[in-house]
């Protein structure tokens, strides 16, 4: 993939890393304050919130979320489809734009430029939003080399964030109509003898190789297999398909019942996708399967543990190392899985 580093980059000529966010973020984003760091001159962090939010809020979050892991500096980008003709957005910005300056400036971090974009899209405008001298016209997004390293490594991209949210949105007809069969599904968990969770764990993984074959799993398999991730050996251990040679499968299986499964049952389901899909590098998918799966249980733990890593940008690599756990329990309980795969190489 492309890579930034800050001595490259030029804050009068910010062209090819405007172009890249969308890629580097996985969507189009809109209304949105975006950060890019750089940590020892490589590219760190890429985080985006909501410019909706409170303003004093939203500067101290992102401030404290940048500087975590010690970035030397970073890049902003505000992007709000009113910045080039409000006079009172202007003076928004140009004051975020300081307060963001000074708060990153006390924790170490130098803020080298803030821009405001109307749009990230082929045309879109920029400029400057401390008043600096610099503005300028937006490449294509879709055809940047960041965006064709992204498409060969298996990601899509979105035009924007409500689709890579419809991924993991909830059928609430197919979620009502599978609550009887998870409560006849239902069982006492870590109660259950270890062959119970070997078979649970046995059980998903022909349902995700089925599914991959085209076989779709009936509600009966979806229960049977969102009840036994409530088991922490049978989930545990199904966290290191994220790093096997079917990792595409499973990934397939968890979105699938992220998208079926009723509350309460489903936060297991959106854990299993938000690790896989971080596991992988794609850190848009991880980021809104962690979002749905706070809301569903905001005190889950790896849910927060997973959410806060992303957060601070802890690399992929960092992260694949907690799925050795489920080899692990796996040779406890006498299942075989998938060999593990090497980092940098496509799931399947």
């Amino acid at each position: 993939m492309t890579t930034f580093k800050a001595s490259d980059f030029h804050p009068t000529s910010p062209a090819a890393l405007l172009a890249a966010i969308p890629a580097l973020l996985g969507f189009v984003p809109e209304l949105s304050l975006v950060l890019v760091t750089f940590e020892d001159d490589e590219l760190g962090c890429v985080m985006r919130v909501d410019l909706s939010a409170e303003f004093d809020d939203l500067v101290a979050h992102v401030a404290d979320v940048a500087a975590t892991n010690g970035p030397g500096s970073a890049v902003a980008v505000i992007v709000d489809d009113d910045g080039a003709t409000c006079r009172m957005c202007l003076d928004e910005h140009r004051l975020l734009a300081d307060v963001l300056d000074e708060q990153l400036g006390d924790r170490g971090v130098e803020l080298l430029a803030t821009y405001v974009v109307d749009r990230l899209e082929a045309d879109g405008r920029w400029h400057r939003a401390d008043g600096a001298p610099g503005s300028g016209v937006v490449d294509d997004p879709m055809c940047s080399p960041t965006a064709a390293a992204a498409v060969l490594d298996g990601r899509r991209l979105y035009t924007r964030r409500t689709e890579l949210q419809a991924v993991v949105a909830v059928d609430p007809v197919r979620a009502e109509g599978l609550r009887m069969a998870m409560l006849h599904a239902e069982h006492d968990g870590e109660l259950r003898p270890d062959a119970d969770a070997r078979r649970d764990v046995e059980h998903a993984l022909a349902v995700a190789r089925g599914l991959s074959e085209g076989l779709v799993p009936d509600d009966d398999d979806l229960a049977a297999v969102g009840c036994a991730i409530a088991d922490t050996r049978v989930r545990d251990t199904l966290y290191a398909l994220a790093v096997g040679r079917e990792a595409d499968r499973a990934e397939a299986l968890w979105a699938m019942m992220a998208r079926a499964l009723p509350d309460p049952w489903r936060v297991e389901a959106l854990v299993l996708l938000a690790f896989s899909a971080y596991a992988r590098g794609d850190g848009p998918l991880a980021g809104v399967s962690l979002e749905a799966a706070l809301r569903c249980d905001p005190g889950h733990r790896m849910a927060v543990m997973l959410d806060q890593a992303l957060q601070s940008g802890m690399r992929p690599e960092q992260i694949r190392e907690l799925a050795q756990t489920g080899y692990r329990l796996a040779k406890r309980l006498g299942v075989r899985l998938p060999p593990r795969q090497g980092v940098g190489k496509r799931a399947g």
